[in-house]
């Protein structure tokens, strides 16, 4: 590793290496094994607390004055009435931060045999997250489970930590523990880490920690591609994309996935663009659902952008603000996906 921003990699390495565990964990006890009624989030809820409050734990252990911006707060686990959920959380997260050190671990982060919180630790780590976002100075974005519906069906989910600095980001780890380690070859088992700082390139690592394996956005051709989008239409309209594969002549059927795995995809070369397009009028995205991804594609050799070709902005609070969809591709073809995106948009318009 480099020496710039090589001890916030290694520690974001680590800590969604840890959060992917305890997630796996959460899907193999608590919802194989239980009846869930319809409906029932509950232990995807237990799963993301949980991680939140793993991952910000090691985070200001290791650098005690960076904020961080979070999905969850606990203030429904302090009240009597979530006591049940919250005595499930710690025992969850410090199952996660005692487990034995592994390679690249720092027993300074507040983990290994020993290292249990107390209640109030850890509440109180998962209520760091509540940052507002801000233009300048470093902050971390966590997601602790992206693709909730992923996760639920046993498919594709990722556990996405990143460090932006003055709007930029600057690392980004998504670890997906459900994705082929090698798509080509099934029997070399599941579970990811993907890994990219600013200017140092992408890598990809196995969960168990292997050597990493830089990973490139190849060059596209016709027969190759094809679109990687979100499983649900209610996150990103698939009608859109469908006019958008027509207008560029894509004949192969769009890969569907939940979470930012799509974004690991991407970048190892599984699929030509990434391509969400919102449903809703005036939905703004979180930044913490595209940071991570983000610098992988870029340092992959891609392009992100909003669907006006600007870069996305992670300077404006939680939300990316007046970005409109996103589009990540690799540099030869992100423009031509530019154009039919904007085309298609032009001509939905001129039908409404």
């Amino acid at each position: 590793m480099s020496q710039s921003y090589a001890a916030e990699e290694q520690l974001a390495i680590a800590a969604v290496r840890r959060a992917c565990a305890l997630t796996s964990a959460v899907f193999n006890t608590l919802i194989k094994n239980e009846t869930l009624t319809k409906g029932d989030k509950s232990p995807v809820t237990v799963g993301d607390y949980a991680a939140q409050a793993v991952i910000s734990s090691m985070l200001h252990r290791a650098f005690p004055h960076d904020p961080i911006v979070g999905e969850e707060d606990a203030a429904e686990l302090r009240l009597e009435s979530g006591k049940a959920m919250k005595d499930r959380i710690v025992a969850l997260a410090n199952t996660a931060l005692v487990s034995p050190l592994a390679l690249g671990d720092n027993e300074g982060w507040g983990i290994g045999p020993g290292a249990a919180q107390t209640d109030s630790e850890l509440l109180d780590a998962i209520d760091r997250g509540n940052y507002p976002g801000a233009l300048t100075g470093r902050m971390w974005t966590i997601d602790p489970i992206d693709g909730t519906k992923g996760f639920l069906r046993g498919e594709q989910y990722a556990v996405c930590l990143s460090l932006i600095v003055d709007s930029i980001v600057q690392v980004g780890v998504i670890g997906c523990p459900n994705l082929p380690v090698d798509p080509t070859h099934p029997e070399a088992g599941t579970g990811c880490i993907f890994s990219a700082v600013r200017g140092q390139g992408a890598q990809q690592f196995t969960l168990s920690g292997s050597d990493p394996t830089p990973v490139r956005i190849p060059a596209s051709t016709p027969e190759t591609f094809n679109f990687l989008e979100s499983v649900e239409a209610a996150h990103s309209s698939h009608s859109f994309n469908d006019r958008v594969s027509t207008l560029l002549n894509v004949t192969r059927s769009p890969t569907r996935m939940d979470s930012q795995a799509k974004y690991g995809c991407l970048a190892r070369g599984e699929g030509g663009a990434y391509l969400r397009m919102p449903t809703g009028v005036g939905y703004r995205e979180k930044i913490w659902d595209h940071a991570p991804g983000q610098i992988l594609v870029e340092e992959a050799g891609g392009i992100v952008s909003d669907s006006r070709g600007k870069p996305l902005d992670f300077g404006l609070g939680r939300t990316l603000g007046e970005n409109f969809g996103v589009i990540a591709a690799g540099k030869d073809v992100h423009g031509r996906v530019l154009v039919a995106v904007q085309q298609a948009l032009a001509d939905a318009k001129a039908k409404a």
